[in-house]
C-alpha cells in the first residue's frame, strides 16, 4: 500500500502542532487511512479499538521524535549565523526560545531562510522515516 506523502506530512504537522504528547495521528499500513486524535479538544473521530495493534498500525512521530527540536535550530544557526551561535545558545537556555528564537532570526533577516530550511528537514526526516518504517510514499 503506498500512501501519499503529503497525507503523511499533513498528519506529521497535526501532530507537531501541539504541546508534546497532546496531539497525535495513526497510519493504518493496511489501507493507508490516518487516524486523528487530540487530548485537548473534541476528537475527529473514535479511534479503533485495535489502534494499539503494532502490526496494523503505526503512529506518526512528532518533531522530537525526528530530533528537529533543538538540534536543528543548532544546524541552523551553525550553517548560517555561525557569528551568532553563542548568542542562540544563550537563547535556548530558558522557557520560550522558540519564540524568541524568531524574533532573533526577525532581527537577523533570516526568518524566511529559517522555515525554508526547516521545512526541507523536516520532510527529508519524515521520508527518512517512512523508509524505516516500511511505509512506501506516492508523492
Amino acid at each position: 500500500m503506498k500512501v501519499k506523502f503529503d497525507t503523511v506530512y499533513e498528519s506529521f504537522q497535526y501532530v507537531a502542532s501541539g504541546e508534546s504528547g497532546t496531539n497525535q495521528a495513526y497510519l493504518n499500513r493496511q489501507t493507508g487511512e490516518v487516524h486523528w486524535h487530540s487530548d485537548m479538544y473534541d476528537n475527529f473521530e473514535e479511534l479503533p479499538e485495535d489502534i494499539d495493534d503494532d502490526e496494523k498500525y503505526v503512529a506518526i512521530p512528532d518533531r522530537k521524535e525526528l530530533d528537529l527540536g533543538k538540534p536543528l535550530v543548532l544546524r541552523f544557526a551553525n550553517e548560517f549565523l555561525p557569528d551568532d551561535l553563542d548568542e542562540v545558545y544563550e537563547i535556548f537556555r530558558r522557557k520560550g526560545a522558540y519564540a524568541r528564537f524568531k524574533h532573533f532570526l526577525g532581527r537577523r533577516r533570516a526568518l524566511d531562510q529559517w522555515y525554508a530550511f526547516s521545512d526541507k528537514a523536516e520532510q527529508e526526516a519524515l521520508r527518512q522515516w517512512c523508509a524505516d518504517n516500511g511505509i512506501e510514499l506516492e508523492d
